[in-house]
């Protein structure tokens, strides 16, 4: 699959599903000694925070980071930066009904069509949350 990848001299690669355990990111490219924490991150985070618009998913998810690696007391080390987000509120039996449907305005459609591969749950990798 294409376009997991994002970027030449920061990389980004995002993974998981809306409806799996956990979202996340892997950052390569990043010089050693930038000041990074979780905090950091996490403001970002809050502005798309989920249930906070009618924008946004109403689902209750803390969207709490986790640096697993790349970061060592509040510096890069200049390897690759893994970013974790756990799913807390993936309630995927609310998409039983559409099992056979496509949801209009939503790219579970297009996704199916480019991949071959179609997630009810919540578009799987075809989500916002991503």
């Amino acid at each position: 699959m294409a376009a997991n990848t994002l970027g030449k001299l920061f990389r980004v690669t995002n993974y998981g599903e809306s409806h799996g355990p956990a979202i996340g990111a892997v950052i390569d490219g990043c010089p050693p000694g930038l000041a990074l924490t979780e905090a950091d991150i996490q403001i970002e985070l809050d502005r798309r925070r989920p249930g906070t618009s009618r924008h946004v998913t109403q689902r209750q998810e803390a969207d709490q980071v986790e640096i697993l690696s790349g970061v060592y007391q509040g510096k890069t080390t200049g390897t690759p930066i893994s970013l974790l987000i756990r799913n807390t509120d993936a309630r995927s039996k609310d998409y039983g009904n559409i099992v056979d449907t496509f949801r209009p305005g939503h790219a579970d459609y297009a996704y199916w069509r480019k991949y071959g591969i179609r997630d009810p749950r919540g578009g799987g990798r075809s989500s916002a949350r991503l």
